[in-house]
């Protein structure tokens, strides 16, 4: 009678070893794609250099920017300015087929830059061009990626720990990119903060024609028509911000932001409900699923403060929390937290900064 050998136990995620295999051994270095579109560089890509320094820094290795573009002094500019931002060097990758962003076209360059140098982590905006960049970058690269990281670090051992929201903003939690090379994340908007610009500060470009040619790219620009509607909203910039929640009770009372919003010269938005109930649009959505916003001044009421609409907001300076319930959430966080109704303290508050500020006060206090 023969006795079966032990049967080890099932490996899991948890007990993976953060071994990479040989032929990534080579991978070095922080990057960060620079979103330049029609000579305007979006200004996460400058967070996102901020953020990378410090991973570059803790890693002891060189941060890179990367710009994709046409041939021309916008591209060159947008490759120099990175410096000033914290970049130790500029890939510059100038072809004619990359005037406009085209997914085909710029994942091909991009897929081909990577293959050719090699960077261990690859940061990009979580925009609309930059989630359509990734996703097409990492597939074609077999590696993975972390969207809509709300923290970056770098472990012990070097690895990238991307934390971000999930179960519908319930839970926070970390994802490594274990075997595969590069590591891959993007960030939103106004997620991190703006790094300081330093004049003085310079770094050396190295140019990268990538292989290309637009007859082998399917998808053509026939005509460039801007959105009559972006402009409407400021509200990951603005530098005061008013927003209301469900404990306003209906849509005519959240006329009281907007009042004190005005008021202060300020944007107005709200917690997701709000929009789900049609009383706000989704373009002044505040959270993990809408704007994330970094004022000098934020006024919540009658928002609870879930960790979906924490991580929109919590890189706020100043954050004054208005709600009825004592245990809400939100005053976890809150700089400065009123127990009262919104209902009957907005109006009191509007009425208070009308008395106290001119209109050259409001201009600068929103400015």
């Amino acid at each position: 009678m023969s006795t079966a050998a032990p049967v080890a136990p099932a490996s899991n995620r948890a007990s993976t070893k953060k071994a990479l295999p040989e032929h990534f051994l080579d991978y070095k270095h922080v990057w960060v794609f620079v979103e330049l579109e029609r000579g305007e560089v979006h200004p996460v890509s400058w967070e996102l250099l901020g953020e990378g320094r410090k991973l570059a820094d803790k890693l002891g290795v060189e941060l890179a920017s990367v710009v994709l573009g046409a041939p021309g002094d916008a591209t060159k500019l947008a490759a120099a300015e990175s410096f000033r931002f914290g970049a130790d060097l500029a890939y510059l990758v100038e072809h004619p087929v990359l005037a406009d962003y085209r997914n085909e076209s710029y994942s091909k360059a991009m897929t081909q830059l990577v293959k050719t140098h090699k960077p261990e982590i690859l940061l990009l905006g979580a925009t609309t061009l930059g989630r359509d960049l990734a996703g097409s970058v990492a597939t074609t690269l077999l590696t993975g990626l972390t969207a809509d990281c709300t923290e970056l670090a770098v472990d012990a051992d070097g690895s990238l720990a991307a934390t971000r929201p999930t179960f519908g903003g319930s839970l926070l939690c970390t994802i490594y990119t274990l075997n595969y090379r590069p590591q891959m994340a993007t960030i939103r908007p106004r997620v991190m903060a703006m790094p300081a610009r330093d004049e003085g500060r310079t770094g050396r470009i190295v140019s990268f024609t990538p292989d290309l040619s637009e007859d082998e790219i399917i998808t053509k620009l026939l005509r460039f028509v801007p959105d009559r509607e972006s402009t409407k909203t400021n509200l990951a910039f603005a530098d005061v911000v008013v927003a209301g929640g469900l404990g306003l009770q209906s849509a005519e009372n959240f006329q009281l932001v907007r009042n004190l919003a005005s008021t202060l010269g300020a944007e107005f938005g709200g917690s997701r409900p709000l929009v789900q109930k049609g009383w706000l649009t989704s373009d002044r959505q505040i959270g993990q699923t809408g704007k994330t916003i970094r004022p000098k001044l934020y006024i919540a009421a009658g928002i609870s403060g879930a960790i979906q609409h924490r991580v929109g907001v919590e890189g706020a300076d100043c954050i004054v929390a208005i709600n009825t319930d004592k245990n809400a959430p939100i005053f976890d966080f809150a700089h400065i937290g009123i127990v009262s109704d919104a209902i009957r303290l907005l109006p009191a508050l509007t009425e208070a900064f009308r008395q106290r500020l001119s209109p050259h006060q409001r201009d600068r206090l929103a400015g």
